[in-house]
């Protein structure tokens, strides 16, 4: 007979954790009720749904998960303590770190696990494309930070220079699935942060 219960030794934070690995590794549609399941100790379908619902409902609680652990390392994007500049840069350069290592799946969870989904998977996707959104709007608010403080020239493109963190910070998950190495994505913030620096108001 099939188990109606779960394991007496059932975590839960550990079977979220477990979750949030696959669906970071094979994405929201791409990860099965079978492989969730076989990863929590070969739970029942019933046990599945008695404890979380839904795999939409997991889903959702598996990126809440990432955002507060390995998807903080983008906070330094609004953190006004910092200068404009280092905040952008810093989220950059642990996000890549983070992305590339080898201790869970490469790159982003939020950039790579709900891109491209059926209709079915809309309501998910909406999760991760207002995350991205955020983000967008945290790294113009860094670039228009640099103009109203007088770091940057009045007449700087904003919404372009924007434009050039966002997409690397996005684009760096693909180079990250894709095994380019993290001494090449770093070089290249490096080099994105230079028309950072071709932006700024001469010193006198």
């Amino acid at each position: 007979m099939a188990r109606t219960g779960r394991p007496r030794n059932f975590d839960r934070d550990e079977a979220v954790a477990k979750a949030m690995h696959l669906f970071w590794q094979y994405g929201y549609e791409g990860t099965s009720l079978e492989q969730l399941r076989h990863a929590m100790g070969d739970i029942s379908s019933a046990s599945f749904y008695a404890a979380f619902g839904s795999k939409e409902a997991l889903y959702r609680e598996t990126l809440v998960e990432y955002l507060r652990t390995h998807g903080k390392v983008v906070t330094a994007l609004r953190d006004e303590h910092l200068p404009p500049r280092d905040r952008l840069e810093q989220a950059l350069r642990r996000s890549a770190a983070m992305q590339t290592a080898s201790a869970h799946p490469t790159g982003c969870m939020v950039a790579l696990s709900a891109t491209i989904c059926s209709e079915g998977g809309a309501s998910a996707q909406a999760v991760t494309a207002a995350e991205r959104k955020a983000n967008r709007e945290a790294i113009a608010a860094c670039v228009k930070a640099g103009v109203e403080e007088g770091i940057l020239r009045p007449d700087t493109d904003v919404a372009g220079l924007a434009a050039l963190y966002e997409g690397l910070l996005v684009g760096l998950s693909i180079q990250a699935r894709d095994g380019v190495a993290g001494k090449s994505i770093d070089a290249a913030i490096t080099q994105a942060m230079k028309a950072w620096d071709a932006s700024c108001k001469a010193t006198s």
